[in-house]
């Protein structure tokens, strides 16, 4: 059998989420399932035996018994960390992909609106009304018409240089339109993301999400929870603690971060650094070369803390970084419409946007619905308090990856706004993009395409 047919022939499980989106665990095909990997490194743990009598115990006994008993019924969590799975989430809206993100041990990957066209993507509608559909439909029409023009206008403000190849330059191109026009999409706009994760994270992850202020997210954790029992049938079914459920919605309640008078370029907070304990690492930050991260127990010296906003739509792209401890901000239009988004849309686009953002808060507000829900009406340009606490290493890892010209503009003017304030208060030099902002034709080869 090739290999093509054995990919065909694999049986993946899917479970529908209720608003139409589906969840799948992937089936690898591996004849050592991820619950035969675990129980055969807990006894590993326990046994001297080595691995070909472990084998021989899995045959004769098989894992079902040994997960179901010690893992699930003992509650021996680390077992649980030893098996790993995926599941795919489809068709679900970007705030259900930033709740189950919302988590520092979260590895995955999310549909990217700067290299794929959302013209054809289903808008989630909460209120599953014409009102609130026409609602989103008209955010789609908005974000079309700007399409042409955007690039159109980009082409004349860069135009291609001659020893740049014309397929990366239309990509970049591209990318760069989409980057703008992203503003326009309501976070109620649909995606698809990964979720690659230990059986004991995706359990534990799964108890506050069935708890998630949203019902769209609920729902999502229902089948997820679903889906993953199917898939791995001893490895779930933990038995429910009523107090600890009772707290899930305290959290819930409290979930979402909200600042009106949080600032609007950073503002970095270094009290809690100790300065004379950073200085025995001197030699490590003025001797390390590019690419290459500072070492973890610098973080020893301390954290930092940064408060600022961004946009949601850059937030997306911040939240990606685990090392850093962040709340999930409240999406609403209080902060206003990031600039950056209209300073480079074309005048036939910014002509009509005061009056196209006016006509959503008030649609917004005929809806009647409450802040929770009216994200998913709001642009993904609109601006969202933000906060995070982070260890020198993460925090300068940060802002060297997102300050470069291949990160979103207003993202990296973030980053490079924290930076120059850690290298001016702590004195660490950092291994920036010294040209900030630039339109940068390498955009175009950060895709994946298939030949």
């Amino acid at each position: 059998m090739s290999d093509g047919e054995r990919i065909s022939a694999l049986e993946h499980t899917h479970v529908p989420i209720k608003n139409g989106g589906e969840v799948i665990v992937i089936n690898t095909g591996a004849v050592l399932t991820a619950e035969h990997v675990a129980m055969l490194q807990a006894i590993h743990s326990r046994s001297t035996g080595g691995l070909r009598a472990h084998l021989e115990k899995l045959i004769e006994k098989g894992s079902a018994r040994f997960m179901e008993e010690t893992y699930v019924g003992y509650g021996h969590s680390s077992i649980g960390d030893c098996g790993d799975t995926t599941a795919f989430t489809e068709g679900v809206s970007m705030l259900v992909a930033k709740a189950e993100q919302d988590d520092q041990l979260y590895n995955g990957q999310e549909a990217s609106t700067r290299y794929i066209d959302f013209s054809r993507q289903p808008f989630m509608d909460p209120t599953n009304s014409s009102p609130g559909r026409d609602l989103l439909e008209m955010q789609r029409t908005m974000y079309l018409l700007a399409q042409e023009p955007t690039r159109e206008l980009l082409r004349k403000r860069h135009p291609k240089a001659p020893e740049e190849d014309d397929k990366k330059y239309d990509k970049a191109i591209k990318a760069r339109a989409f980057d703008i026009t992203r503003g326009l999409l309501p976070a109620g706009a649909s995606t698809n993301l990964a979720w690659h994760t230990t059986l004991r994270r995706a359990s534990d992850r799964l108890l506050f999400l069935r708890h998630h202020p949203l019902e769209e997210v609920r729902e999502t954790a229902g089948s997820l929870e679903e889906a993953l029992k199917k898939h791995h049938p001893h490895s779930f079914g933990h038995k429910r603690y009523p107090e600890t459920e009772k707290y899930q919605d305290l959290i819930a309640a409290q979930y979402y971060f909200h600042d009106t008078d949080s600032p609007l370029a950073p503002v970095v907070d270094f009290r809690a650094i100790d300065r004379i304990e950073l200085e025995k690492f001197r030699e490590l930050l003025d001797k390390r070369p590019k690419k290459t991260e500072i070492p973890k127990y610098v973080g020893q010296a301390g954290d930092i803390v940064a408060r600022f906003q961004l946009d949601f739509g850059s937030f997306r792209d911040l939240q990606r970084h685990r090392a850093i401890l962040q709340r999930m901000p409240l999406l609403t239009t209080d902060l206003g419409f990031e600039s950056w988004y209209v300073d480079n849309l074309p005048p036939e686009v910014t002509d009509r946007l005061p009056g196209h953002l006016n006509s959503i808060k008030e649609g917004i507000r005929d809806l009647g619905v409450s802040p929770l829900y009216a994200q998913y009406f709001v642009p993904m340009g609109y601006k969202v308090s933000n906060r995070f606490k982070g260890d020198i290493p993460a925090s300068v890892y940060m802002v060297e990856l997102r300050d470069s010209s291949l990160v979103h503009p207003t993202l990296q003017r973030v980053a490079h706004n924290i930076g120059e304030q850690i290298s001016r208060e702590l004195n660490i030099p950092l291994h920036v993009d010294p040209n900030p902002g630039r339109f940068n034709v390498k955009r175009g080869e950060h895709d994946i395409e298939f030949k």
